[in-house]
């Protein structure tokens, strides 16, 4: 790679950073094309040399979020001399992490069609699938090595992450929980539902 290009490659994801800041702020409506240019003291003009419009910049900002989350995800799996149930409380600890800060571009995950074009969609829902299939895979690890006893590892996938996920509706950093109690008791819960 070039110079020039990991210039603009550094400045992108500048700019990708200080979007999902005010979009998890303002939340996807509030947040501006003008508000991100001028925090990053640029104009509207120069921040469509590196994207399109809104929906481009709102599909790589989560494109940059997800992609952050499953590399993360991935080392907790190559932990090799862990248990699956260690590995599992490790990656819901970072999930619920994300689902809450991360709140409103990791939101996009739960409604993706009212906001990405088809050719969008289908690289949003392919990169989805690859996160979602790393929790399917420590939950088959711990199947297999007799510490968890699941019937159907793709419904208790799905209740996991949909659990999980709902947390961004209700959760409130002041609330009488802070986010690590809360993965915690997750965690409990979760435990319980594969043993």
């Amino acid at each position: 790679m070039k110079l020039s290009e990991k210039k603009i490659l550094r400045k992108k994801e500048q700019i990708l950073s200080s979007a999902i800041e005010i979009i998890n702020k303002k939340g996807y409506s509030g947040a501006t094309m003008e508000e991100i240019a001028a925090e990053l003291l640029m104009t509207k003009g120069s921040l469509y040399y590196y994207f399109k419009n809104k929906s481009d910049l709102m599909y790589q900002c989560h494109q940059f979020v997800l992609s952050k989350a499953t590399e993360e995800m991935e080392k907790i799996l190559d932990i090799k001399e862990e248990t699956a149930q260690d590995l599992l409380t490790k990656m819901i600890a970072a999930h619920m992490e994300y689902a809450i800060e991360e709140k409103e571009v990791f939101n996009l995950i739960m409604e993706p069609k009212r906001t990405f074009s088809e050719e969008q969609l289908s690289l949003v829902l392919k990169l989805r699938k690859n996160y979602e299939n790393l929790f399917h895979q420590v939950i088959i690890r711990g199947v297999a090595n007799g510490e968890f006893s699941v019937k159907e590892p793709a419904i208790a996938r799905m209740i996991m992450l949909g659990a999980m996920n709902w947390v961004q509706q209700w959760y409130k950093p002041n609330g009488r929980l802070n986010k690590e109690e809360l993965a915690a008791i997750y965690t409990e819960y979760i435990l319980k539902m594969l043993h």
